[in-house]
């Protein structure tokens, strides 16, 4: 049985855990408390973040990593086909789109969330949190650029690169107070309204919770 550990970042690997029809385990993991207690999780991961993956004897973190292995290994027992062939047109837009998800937005965004959420009142307003806002903005351009040519990421049919982007695009508006463009919001909006979401949504108690007080 594949286990994901803890939420945040984690539902990127929940949904395609529900695209692809296959079964798994969420465990909850609580950054809020002091996660030297959780013992179990720290055997998994002694750095203490979230997600991480166990699928056997294999063990592993960061979300992009975890996404590449699932669909490597367990791609054709999938019934969706969430990642082009090596050789297809279209390889080099998804392998893009799935890795600025991370490195190019919701990444970028992390000194902006911890210090408009967490910072003390008179160090919130700072160049760091600044700039990684215009990080952002500035790598988003290349989601509208590609909205504007195709209904997703690698084109013309949804992929594993539009769940990396929709969770950084929901990062951006709930944790970091963004708004998004029409066209970015639009495609949001249709990203969240697929079943394979709205499943990942239901098992993700916490991150359920969290969005809609976050986006009301």
């Amino acid at each position: 049985m594949i286990t994901v550990w803890g939420e945040g970042r984690g539902i990127r690997v929940v949904w395609l855990l529900e695209e692809m029809g296959l079964p798994y385990r969420l465990r909850d993991v609580n950054l809020l408390e002091d996660i030297s207690k959780d013992t179990e999780f720290l055997a998994i991961n002694p750095c203490g973040f979230i997600p991480a993956l166990q699928d056997g004897d294999m063990v592993m973190v960061e979300s992009i990593a975890i996404m590449e292995y699932l669909l490597g290994r367990y791609g054709r027992q999938s019934k969706s086909a969430l990642a082009p062939a090596p050789d297809a047109p279209n390889f080099g837009l998804y392998q893009q789109f799935l890795h600025l998800g991370e490195a190019g937005l919701a990444g970028m965004l992390y000194f902006h969330v911890i210090t408009k959420n967490i910072a003390p009142e008179a160090e919130r307003n700072n160049w760091t949190a600044r700039e990684s806002v215009e990080i952002f903005r500035n790598r988003l351009q290349l989601v509208s650029r590609q909205l504007a040519l195709a209904p997703y990421m690698a084109g013309e049919y949804f992929t594993a690169a539009d769940i990396s982007v929709t969770y950084a695009l929901t990062f951006a508006q709930a944790a970091g107070g963004l708004t998004l463009g029409k066209d970015e919001r639009n495609y949001w909006e249709r990203m969240t309204a697929r079943d394979g979401y709205k499943r990942a949504l239901s098992s993700c108690h916490a991150t359920r919770n969290w969005l809609a007080k976050a986006l009301s």
